[in-house]
C-alpha cells in the first residue's frame, strides 16, 4: 500500500520520539475501514509531523475525515498544521479536548520512564511509572465507544497494569509485532467498549493474560506474530462522529501566540483584561443606596470581591461564593382518622462562604488564606448560613476569623459531574477532605507519593495530589466509588475534586 506522505529523510528518533515507520503504518492502514456513512474525527495526541494521521484520513477518505493532532515540539508541530485541520502545539497535559469526540485514536506515545517532574502527579497507577501509560491514560477518555484504538509501544511495556487497563476497556483486541525491529514494538488494535457491553470476564481475562505474556517475552524473531501484509480478518470500522468537538485547545498561552496578539493590539496596557478577562459590562445604578447589608450579602455571593480594611486594622483582599446543599426535612400529617403520614423532602441550602487572604504587614497570618464567618465554631462549621444581620456585621465590626491551614495556592476549586451529582443530593460532604488536602493531609498515599507532594509544595512546579478512602460507596460516572481525589494542578490554578474513574 502506497503511503501520500513518504519520509524517509525525516525518519528519525530523538529525545524519545520514534515517528511511526512507513511499512508499520502502511500494515496497520489496512486493518481499517470507514463506516458507510458520515464523517470522522481522527486523533494523534503525539503527532510528530502529522503523517501518521495524515495518512489515516486519507485511509479513510479526506473529504469525509478531520484529522487533530497534539505536538510538543515547535518544528514538528510547525510540519504537522499543513497536514492536518486542527493542531496544537502543546504538552498533551496541558490540554482540553472533548471527551468521547473521535473515533480513531493513533496513539504512538514517547518512550521511557517518567520524569522525576512528573513522577506522582499526572499519572494514576501502582506500578512502573512510565510514559506511554501516562499518555494512555489521557488519551483513551478521547475515544468515543465503538471508537478503534491503535496503540503502538515497545512489547516490555506491557506490564500487569497497562495489560489490565487495555483488557478492561476495549474489546476485539489483537496484538502483532512491529516489522520494524529496531524499537522491540507491539502493534495493539482495539475496540473501545462501555462496560456493560463488555466480553465475559473469561475473555477479558484471556486478554489480559496474553498481553502480559507478549509484555514479558524475550524479544526476538518469532516471539509475537509480525503485523501481516494482507489483513487477514474483517477490518476495523472507524464510527462516524457522534459528539461536536466542544473543546480543542491549550490551556497556557504559546509564548508566538501571546506575541502576535500583543503587536496585533499595539500594546495591551491598559487593555489587557479586556482582552484576556470576561468583558466588562456596564453596570445599572442600583434603586437605592447599599446598605452594609446589602455590601455583606453581595460580597458572600461573590458579586464583589476587592481590598477591605477591617476595624481592626487588617488588610484584606476578599473574595466570596456561595454554594448549594441539600438538607432533608420531614414533615408529619394526621388525617381525619388519626393516622400520621410521614413526609421527607430535600431542600436547598445556599451557602455562603467569604475567603481572604491577609496582607497586614508583620500580622501573624500574613499572606495566609482565611475564612470570615460571624462565629468562632470549628471549619466545618463555617458552611452554616449566617443570618442577615450577622453578615452584614462582617463589614462594620472586627472581622472574626479562622486561619484556613493552607500550605500553597489553591486555585479555582471545581468538581466532576459525579462528584457534583452526589454533593447535591446531600449524600457526600466534600469540605473535611477539601480542608485536608488544603492543610497538606494527603490521605491515603503511600509514603512515597505523600514525599512527593511535600516536594512539589517546596518546588512550586508540580501537580499536588491527594486520595481519601470514604466511609460508604458512592455513584461515580462508571458505578460505585469508594475513593476520593483532590488534584492541585502544577501552576496551582485549579484544585479538581474527582472520583477515581473520572480521571
Amino acid at each position: 500500500m502506497a503511503l501520500m506522505f513518504p519520509r524517509l529523510a525525516r525518519n528519525f528518533a530523538k529525545n524519545g520520539y520514534y515517528p511511526t515507520d512507513e511499512v508499520t503504518l502502511a500494515r496497520t492502514l489496512q486493518a481499517l475501514q470507514p463506516a458507510p456513512a458520515g464523517n470522522f474525527r481522527i486523533i494523534d495526541p503525539c503527532a510528530g509531523e502529522g503523517v501518521a494521521i495524515a495518512e489515516c484520513a486519507w485511509a479513510l477518505g479526506r473529504n469525509r475525515t478531520q484529522p487533530c493532532g497534539v505536538e510538543y515540539d515547535y518544528e514538528r508541530a510547525e510540519h504537522a498544521r499543513t497536514l492536518v485541520d486542527k493542531m496544537l502545539r502543546s504538552d498533551l497535559m496541558d490540554t482540553v479536548i472533548t471527551r468521547q469526540a473521535f473515533g480513531l485514536l493513533f496513539l504512538n506515545p514517547p518512550y521511557g520512564d517518567l520524569p522525576s517532574t512528573m513522577d506522582g502527579n499526572s499519572y494514576q497507577g501502582t506500578g512502573r511509572k512510565r510514559l506511554e501509560k501516562l499518555f494512555y491514560q489521557r488519551s483513551s477518555p478521547l475515544l468515543q465507544y465503538g471508537g478503534v484504538m491503535v496503540f503502538i509501544i515497545p512489547h516490555y511495556t506491557l506490564d500487569a497494569e497497562l495489560s489490565g487497563w487495555i483488557a478492561n476497556h476495549f474489546s476485539d483486541v489483537r496484538v502483532y509485532a512491529a516489522p520494524e525491529k529496531q524499537f522491540k514494538q507491539v502493534v495493539i488494535l482495539g475496540v473501545r467498549t462501555k462496560r456493560n457491553d463488555r466480553d465475559s470476564p473469561a475473555a477479558i481475562k484471556a486478554i489480559r493474560n496474553r498481553l502480559i505474556e507478549v509484555g514479558g517475552m524475550a524479544y526476538g524473531e518469532g516471539y509475537v506474530e509480525e503485523l501481516p501484509e494482507e489483513w487477514p480478518f474483517e477490518a476495523y470500522t472507524v464510527p462516524a462522529v457522534q459528539r461536536d468537538l466542544e473543546h480543542f485547545y491549550r490551556i497556557s498561552l504559546e509564548p508566538e501566540q501571546f506575541s502576535m496578539e500583543i503587536q496585533r493590539l499595539g500594546g495591551l496596557w491598559p487593555e489587557f483584561d479586556l482582552h484576556f478577562k470576561r468583558a466588562g459590562k456596564v453596570s445599572r445604578q442600583p434603586a437605592r443606596a447599599l446598605s452594609p447589608w446589602h455590601l455583606a450579602l453581595s460580597l458572600a455571593a461573590g458579586a464583589i470581591s476587592g481590598t477591605v480594611t477591617s476595624q481592626s486594622g487588617k488588610t484584606l483582599i476578599v473574595k466570596g461564593n456561595t454554594h448549594k446543599e441539600k438538607t432533608r426535612k420531614v414533615e408529619y400529617t394526621e388525617d381525619e382518622d388519626g393516622n400520621i403520614t410521614e413526609v421527607r423532602t430535600m431542600v436547598d441550602k445556599f451557602v455562603p462562604v467569604i475567603k481572604a487572604w491577609d496582607m497586614t504587614p508583620k500580622s501573624e497570618t500574613f499572606g495566609c488564606v482565611l475564612t470570615i464567618s460571624s462565629s468562632t465554631s470549628q471549619p466545618e462549621a463555617v458552611a452554616e448560613e449566617p443570618k442577615a444581620d450577622e453578615t452584614a456585621d462582617l463589614l462594620r465590626t472586627p472581622m472574626v476569623m479562622e486561619l484556613m491551614p493552607a500550605k500553597f495556592p489553591t486555585g479555582n476549586l471545581v468538581m466532576t459531574a459525579a462528584v457534583s451529582n452526589n454533593v447535591e443530593d446531600g449524600s457526600l460532604n466534600i469540605n473535611p477532605f477539601i480542608a485536608r488536602h488544603f492543610s497538606g493531609d494527603w490521605g491515603d498515599l503511600s509514603d512515597s507519593d505523600k514525599a512527593q507532594n511535600e516536594r512539589a509544595l517546596k518546588s512550586g512546579e508540580e501537580r499536588i495530589f491527594s486520595s481519601y478512602n470514604l466511609d460508604k460507596k458512592y455513584e461515580g460516572q462508571y458505578g460505585t466509588e469508594d475513593k476520593l481525589w483532590i488534584i492541585t494542578e502544577w501552576d496551582r490554578s485549579v484544585t479538581t475534586v474527582l472520583f477515581p474513574t473520572d480521571y
